[in-house]
Formats: structure tokens, C-alpha cells, sequence
């Protein structure tokens, strides 16, 4: 009797209803657990901001000398042993963290956007799901209302509680201007990085190449996916490989296979790998993709083809008709286009230019291999990252 009672309860147990308030249980749990590392590092911050101001202003006064900030670290391990992260160096850092954020340089800043609709006029509302990770294994949730005012003095602005204050350090100490602080902050929780796969970005010069502009994207890709400038890069700094100059396709494709876990941080997280000459049948005919992803965010597939020399339009044609076969033959329903990129070492920007104003379907070009863009574009290009990171659900 019992034998049968439990069966019966291990086949309600695997309904989809039974199945779905398990899920919504869960759903609980982790709002609860990502408001509450919210709380936390919100406190972190709110910290570092008082100590810093506090300390920053004895400094300036000329009440303490620099020995001081010393004796105080000292004096805290001492009477307060439990008390961590509180070294000569980490107090400085705290000072920095307020001297920099609290100046009129960084208000201005916040202030252009907001007046260049940096945030929507009717709602001034942040992404719906933003998250922020605190560590390795911890992921914060921002609040659903948060949102961007106009800074007041003395107190924290509200954006710099969209990533950690281990990140903030490490953007303050290798980002020299308000705007490249200010993307970096935003990069930093909308791919959740933690301070490794930050100093990596920054290291690549990510702020360079994610606003290089819209010309390496076709015309479909732009109508498609509206977002893709802010979604896709279209230089990827691939130095993990240790290629020589002259390399194989082959060899390419193989270390990326290797180092898939970098490619995938340089791609970006919602990058999914899925396969590797992705066989697709078309009438008799057998062709292969070089590499095939999911992407979360956009919910489509995506098809990589890797080049060993400069970008050929004739390419274009090629990648175009595995999309056609993904589209047909293998995407979902409830899935979107699927996007192609092709991945080359060099690309004249003049016949990229040309082969993507026509094309409708959803495909880029990348490069893999760092180019600078000069200064005086970075504002504008800015300002639109930050419009789009708002208001992209």
C-alpha cells in the first residue's frame, strides 16, 4: 500500500503544474537572496563613501598627515580584529572612491546624460533585470525601481550601485575620464563581470571597440535587433591564443575550441557554444558552419565563420545562405533570425561599409585584433550605449 502511495506521489511530483510551483518557490528564494546581496553592497558602498569622505576631508585640512591614515589602519586591526579590509591601501582607496565620485567632473557627466536622454523621460527607469555579481558565486538583482536623479552633493549617486566596490577601484585606478568610468560601470553589470573578467575588458580596451560604431553591421541586422551596437562587439582581442601571423583556419578555430571559456568573455556571457562545423543538409548537399551559439539575450542562433585573411564580400554570400538553412531547418518558433558574423583578422571599413548598407539579413563583420577609435566620436557613442542599456528590456 505504501509501495503504491509513493508512486502515485512521485508521478504528481513530476506534473508541470506541481513542476511550475516548485519554480515559483524558487523565484522567491532568489529575489529574496538577490535583494539581499543588493542590501549588502549597497552598504559596502554607503561605507567606503563615509570613510573616504571622512578621511578626505582631515587630509585636505591638513588636520591629519598622511602617517595618520597609517596609525588609523593600524588601530583598527588592533582594537577591532574582525573588522576586514580596512589596510593603508584599501582606506586610500576609499578616499579615491569619494574624491573622484563626489567631484563636480563626475556630476557633470551623470547630468549630460540624463539631459541627453540618458535616461526616458516618462519613466527614468533602469533595465528590469539588471544583475551585478558581488563575487564568484553570488549574483545581485537590482531593483525593479531604481533609477538615475540628478546627483546630490555629499551623498552616493545612485548609479554607482549597479556594480561592486572591488569593480569601482579597478575602474577608478585604470580609467582616466568620467565617460570611460561611466561605460565601464555599466558594461560591468550588464555582463555581471566580476574584477578578473572587468580587468580583462579593460585590458582589451572594450570601452574602444563595443562603440566602434554601427558600419560593420548589415542593415538587417540594425533593423532586427536594434540593440545589436551594444550587444556585439566588432573587434575581439584574442591574444590567449598565441597565434603567429601567419596561421590556418584550422588552427584558428582549433584554439578557440580550446580556450572556449575566453572566447566566450570576449564574446559575451549570453553567448552559449553549441557546436563546432555545424553540419547543414540542403538538397543533396552537405554544409558546415564553423561555429555555432546561442545567444540569450536576442534568443537566436548565431553562426560564426572564421577567416584567416581580410574580409571578402564574397563571404558575406556564404554566411547569408547558412542563416537561410539555420532559419528554415533548425531555428524554434518561438526563436528569433539568426545572426551570422564573420570573424577575419583585417577588414577595409570602406568595403565593409558597402557590402552591409544592402544586406537584410542579420550579419556582421568582426575583426580580431585591436583598433583605437579617436576621442572626440567617444561622447556621442556613449551617449547611446547608455540610452540603450536603459531602455532595453
Amino acid at each position: 500500500m505504501d509501495s503504491n502511495l509513493d508512486k502515485k506521489q512521485a508521478f504528481d511530483l513530476t506534473g508541470l503544474d506541481m513542476a511550475r510551483q516548485f519554480d515559483e518557490i524558487v523565484e522567491i528564494i532568489l529575489s529574496h537572496r538577490s535583494r539581499a546581496s543588493q542590501a549588502v553592497n549597497n552598504e559596502l558602498l554607503l561605507t567606503a563613501w563615509h570613510v573616504g569622505s571622512y578621511v578626505s576631508a582631515k587630509l585636505k585640512s591638513e588636520e591629519w598627515g598622511s602617517k595618520v591614515v597609517s596609525q588609523l589602519s593600524e588601530y583598527i586591526r588592533a582594537k577591532r580584529p574582525e573588522l576586514k579590509g580596512y589596510s593603508r591601501r584599501s582606506i586610500y582607496n576609499m578616499m579615491m572612491f569619494y574624491d573622484e565620485y563626489s567631484s563636480a567632473e563626475f556630476a557633470d557627466t551623470v547630468m549630460r546624460f540624463l539631459n541627453s536622454e540618458f535616461v526616458q523621460p516618462k519613466t527614468g527607469q533602469l533595465m528590469k533585470s539588471s544583475q551585478i555579481s558581488t563575487d564568484e558565486s553570488s549574483v545581485i538583482v537590482q531593483p525593479k525601481t531604481a533609477q538615475f536623479v540628478q546627483p546630490t552633493v555629499g551623498q552616493l549617486p545612485k548609479i554607482l550601485e549597479l556594480t561592486t566596490l572591488t569593480n569601482h577601484i579597478e575602474i577608478l585606478c585604470r580609467c582616466k575620464t568620467s565617460e570611460e568610468r561611466m561605460f565601464y560601470i555599466l558594461y560591468a553589470n550588464k555582463e555581471r563581470l566580476v574584477k578578473r573578467e572587468l580587468q580583462r575588458c579593460i585590458s582589451n580596451q572594450t570601452f574602444s571597440t563595443l562603440l566602434g560604431g554601427k558600419k560593420s553591421m548589415s542593415k538587417g541586422m540594425l533593423e532586427t535587433y536594434p540593440s545589436a551596437p551594444v550587444m556585439f562587439k566588432d573587434t575581439l582581442f584574442i591574444d590567449f591564443l598565441n597565434l603567429p601571423k601567419k596561421h590556418s583556419e584550422k588552427k584558428l578555430k582549433d584554439g578557440l575550441l580550446e580556450h572556449m571559456k575566453q572566447f566566450i568573455l570576449e564574446l559575451g556571457k549570453d553567448f552559449i557554444f553549441m557546436d563546432q562545423e555545424y553540419r547543414l543538409e540542403v538538397g543533396s548537399s552537405t554544409f558546415k558552419a564553423d561555429l555555432l551559439f546561442f545567444h540569450r539575450g536576442i534568443q537566436a542562433l548565431v553562426a560564426v565563420e572564421l577567416k584567416k585573411s581580410k574580409f571578402d564580400p564574397r563571404d558575406l554570400g556564404q554566411l547569408e545562405f547558412y542563416l537561410e538553412a539555420l532559419d528554415r531547418d533548425v531555428k524554434r518558433s518561438n526563436e528569433n533570425p539568426s545572426v551570422g558574423i564573420i570573424l577575419c583578422p583585417e577588414a577595409d571599413r570602406v568595403v565593409v561599409e558597402y557590402a552591409m548598407s544592402r544586406s537584410m539579413s542579420p550579419t556582421m563583420i568582426a575583426q580580431y585584433k585591436r583598433i583605437l577609435i579617436p576621442q572626440k566620436r567617444m561622447q556621442a557613442q556613449l551617449n547611446e550605449f547608455c540610452n540603450q542599456f536603459l531602455t532595453n528590456d
